[in-house]
């Protein structure tokens, strides 16, 4: 049922018009405990789809926002069996919304491909985003992943285009995900205007919804990036939200995005 969860979530949305809204968080940020408090009270605040990040040492396509939550994880003994082990806490509790695992390439690898994959699947896990693995070097986890039923997710810059843009779209399930900005996440301001059009070009190529994410972080931009986009993401504003006022204000910061991105 992974990517089919997936797809019922956009269509729901977009039965009422209304743009999903994807929520980002980090697993085990700044503790185990209060991530998981944080991961089991974003659907009911209002997140349609989850993702789940796995803390990684070098996360290079990450502003100093994700790169401060990853190193407090890490620094808080986060291993890749604690943020599987949420992962299933999630399913058991939400057995509808949809979970998506965020990361590097390094430590799925070090696990390996298959087992990765596999033990994603038995824990209730939908899709993965591996940031830094182009599709060139993606082949063994894209098996690795559909033999699971599991989506292949991946980026799409503003500077991936033509032919590029059809390479990178080969083999993708569950939904595209528009980096709205060049450079890290959560710094830039996206453009509307530019969205729109990039969004309408990557519809020509694909039938799969789109989420827009990087650089998110208030309710108007929200509203915004909905009014083209099947999804939008917002990661590092929930981020900063949690390490300035703890679980409360990243749910509450949640729900007033969600309420926006529902408000196309």
């Amino acid at each position: 049922m992974s990517i089919s969860r997936i797809t019922v979530a956009f269509a729901k949305r977009n039965r009422q018009n209304q743009s999903a809204f994807v929520a980002y968080m980090m697993a085990g940020d700044p503790d185990l405990d209060t991530s998981r408090a944080l991961l089991l009270g974003l659907p009911g605040a209002g997140a349609d789809i989850v993702e789940l990040g796995m803390p990684f040492s070098d996360p290079i396509a990450e502003g100093p926002t994700i790169q401060f939550a990853a190193q407090r994880a890490l620094e808080a003994g986060t291993k890749m069996a604690d943020v599987l082990a949420l992962a299933r806490e999630f399913r058991n509790a939400h057995p509808d919304t949809p979970l998506i695992l965020m990361g590097y390439a390094n430590p799925v690898h070090h696990m390996g491909w298959e087992v990765f994959a596999q033990t994603a699947a038995d824990a209730g896990v939908d899709g993965a985003i591996i940031v830094d693995l182009p599709p060139e070097e993606s082949q063994p986890l894209a098996n690795a992943l559909h033999d699971h039923d599991l989506a292949l997710i991946r980026l799409i810059a503003p500077t991936t285009v033509g032919e590029r843009l059809s390479q990178v779209l080969q083999g993708v399930s569950g939904f595209v995900y528009y980096v709205s900005v060049t450079g890290v996440t959560g710094v830039a301001v996206p453009d509307g205007g530019q969205v729109t059009m990039a969004v309408q070009n990557i519809r020509k190529c694909t039938d799969l919804p789109i989420a827009v994410g990087f650089g998110v972080r208030d309710p108007a931009t929200a509203q915004q990036i909905a009014q083209s986009a099947d999804g939008v993401v917002v990661g590092s504003a929930i981020v900063s939200a949690l390490a300035e006022g703890g679980v409360e204000a990243a749910l509450e910061l949640t729900a007033k995005l969600a309420k926006a991105a529902h408000q196309r």
